[in-house]
């Protein structure tokens, strides 16, 4: 199964200057936690992202770059060459940016979207969601409080 996992703004704003826009420790924790163990694809901008690679994953990376191998990690240059390195009967996880959800969409079985009940200023964007391709079988709504200064909820969409 390929899931695509992502944190979007109202205005599906996933980031600025390849960072996030916002904080949300207990999003971070729902990520941890449900890619742990799993394979992470990504585009070479979000992996550099990280100030190092996350534990318990196996990072596949997607680049251009002829010679780009950063350490502890597979290097391809498409989304094609990432998903056929994933296990075929293991959940792998599309973890972004912009470029590589696009990219992946037509390949996702599922959706985890933590919406942030409010619209940023961005130069990353999560793509639209077809509704008429979508169906959305679970939403949690959490208010904001003295950690996430944003409401946001936990949106899961699964294909028709």
């Amino acid at each position: 199964m390929i899931i695509m996992i992502a944190a979007a703004a109202e205005n599906n704003a996933l980031g600025k200057n390849n960072e996030l826009v916002w904080h949300l420790p207990n999003d971070f924790k729902r990520f941890k936690s449900l890619t742990s163990g799993h394979h992470i694809i990504m585009g070479r901008k979000t992996f550099e992202s990280f100030p190092k690679p996350l534990p318990n994953r196996t990072h596949i990376v997607i680049s251009r770059q002829e010679n780009y191998k950063p350490e502890g990690c597979i290097v391809v240059s498409t989304i094609e060459e990432a998903l056929a390195v994933c296990p075929e009967n293991d959940t792998s996880f599309i973890i972004g940016g912009g470029e590589i959800y696009n990219l992946a969409l037509p390949y996702t079985d599922k959706i985890e979207l933590t919406r942030v009940h409010h619209s940023f200023e961005a130069d990353a964007f999560f793509p639209e969601i077809d509704i008429d391709k979508w169906v959305l079988i679970e939403s949690v709504l959490h208010k904001k409080d003295d950690k996430h200064n944003y409401d946001y909820s936990y949106l899961t969409y699964i294909l028709k």
